[in-house]
This record gives C-alpha cells, structure tokens and sequence, in this order.
C-alpha cells in the first residue's frame, strides 16, 4: 500500500476537517475550524492510498529559527503502516526548504516522534509556543503533551 504525500489544496478542507474532528472529539488534537483550515491550508500536507486521503500533517511557524508540526493524524485503518513517518518526512523537508533548524511537536506519541529522530525536551523551552497557542488551550494549566525536538542540520 504505497502512500503520496502532496500540499494540501483548497479541496481537501472538508476532509481535513473531519480528519481533525475525529482525533479532537478524543482530546488529542486541537479542532481546527473549515474557516482556520482555508486560511491556513498552504501548511497543510496530505497522504493519499488510491487517491484517498488517510492522514494529515501541519507546519506551524513559531519564529525565525522554530516550527512546529501540528494536527499530525492518521485515519483509522491505515496507522503503523509507515504513513506518518512519511508526512513528518515531508514536513521536515518543508522545515529545510525554508532554512528552518528546528522542529517541535507536543504529541502523546513521543515513541513515534524519537523514532523518526526526535528528542524529549522540557516544554518550557519553547515559549513561542506557549504565547502563540497555549495561552487558549483548555488543557493550559494541566497540559500532558510531551514536547519533542529535532534539530536539522
């Protein structure tokens, strides 16, 4: 089952809205509106199996020198079949191309990030982060995300 990963186009929104809702529903991901999905698509890449798309993938700038990947998923059916490491792959490459050198997540799948060459950090070292989306995050003052780091040479 070979996976395409491709930029996100206007089209996609619905999809990617119903992608992120499933993953929000559970807690695990912040919902994105259609509306911040059309404003934001030109971050989003996409993996399509037999032109379906099956997961999702967002760079997030947070400065001159950080990104961060967001609404990272999968859809049911299709995990541990390599597709996200191909969307954090394309990311990166995403990262690279804009002369970026770091890339952070907060994820509750830390396992999968180290795997793909990522660090445990301490969260509070990202504090571009915190003021950009943390500060409206129900899960604030009781955040259990794990920050992860990879630094690009």
């Amino acid at each position: 089952m070979e996976a395409v990963c491709r930029r996100a186009t206007r089209e996609d929104v619905n999809t990617l809205y119903v992608l992120i809702e499933g993953y929000a529903k559970k807690g695990i991901m912040l919902p994105r509106s259609k509306e911040a999905l059309i404003r934001q698509i030109d971050t989003f890449v996409v993996a399509e199996v037999k032109q379906e798309i099956v997961g999702c993938g967002s760079l997030c700038r947070l400065g001159s020198e950080l990104v961060e990947i967001r609404s990272l998923g999968i859809s049911d059916g299709y995990k541990g079949l390599g597709i996200g490491s191909k969307l954090v792959d394309r990311l990166i490459e995403e990262a690279k191309s804009q002369r970026i050198p770091k890339v952070m997540a907060l994820t509750y799948e830390a396992r999968f990030f180290q795997k793909n060459g990522f660090e445990i950090v301490d969260k509070e070292i990202f504090p571009e982060k915190v003021w950009t989306d943390c500060v409206n995050c129900p899960k604030q003052e009781c955040c259990d995300e794990i920050a992860v780091l990879k630094i690009l040479n």
